[in-house]
């Protein structure tokens, strides 16, 4: 009786043990379950945004193709404003842990910070379905060659944030998942200053 108690016991443990291990890792993998901010929501707030935010906030959530030269073209229409690329796939599991965290932080700061993604190494279909799983207030540029991520130099790695400072010079990048807003809003006050 008392060894069939104890191997009870010993099960139940077990079993316990295997869920949280499983929850965890769960928990690891998946967006945080904080709700994004709504669509009224994130109008409201970036409201009387200055006129190159403005046009990349009417983007919201879009897929855009063009390579190098587009990215050139849109970091060149926003000098003298600090610009965020968040580096991400759809295929990746950090990246979609890290998402809220720009949706959040991009709605607080994108009244006077340009925030752009930058989908690497992705099909578009997935991409667009991951950007309607994750809306965000700002256009992602596609580079499934990662023609872009070679012309900056980039690390091979996902997630990744690129920042670049007011006159367009590329000033760190932060390699893997911001895990809260307020992180995201230090390295951009850290990071986006001119020199």
């Amino acid at each position: 009786m008392r060894r069939a108690l104890l191997t009870g016991v010993g099960a139940a443990v077990l079993v316990a043990v295997v869920a949280v291990g499983l929850s965890q890792t769960h928990s690891n993998n998946a967006a945080p379950h904080s709700a994004a901010p709504s669509p009224a929501q994130t109008e409201a707030a970036l409201a009387g945004s200055p006129p190159p935010l403005a046009a990349l906030h009417r983007q919201a959530g879009a897929l855009l193709a063009g390579g190098p030269a587009a990215f050139e073209r849109t970091l060149g229409a926003l000098r003298g404003y600090t610009v965020v690329v968040n580096r991400w796939g759809s295929w990746c599991g950090p990246c979609r842990a890290e998402f809220p965290v720009f949706q959040r932080a991009s709605i607080e700061l994108g009244r006077r910070v340009a925030f752009l993604g930058l989908d690497g190494a992705d099909n578009a279909g997935d991409a667009r379905s991951f950007l309607r799983r994750f809306p965000v207030s700002y256009p992602s540029l596609q580079d499934p060659d990662e023609s872009i991520a070679h012309s900056l130099s980039l690390p091979s790695s996902y997630p990744e944030t690129i920042y670049f400072d007011p006159h367009g010079r590329q000033s760190f990048i932060h390699q893997g998942p911001y895990k809260q807003p307020a992180d995201l809003v230090r390295d951009v006050q850290r990071y986006g200053k001119a020199a």
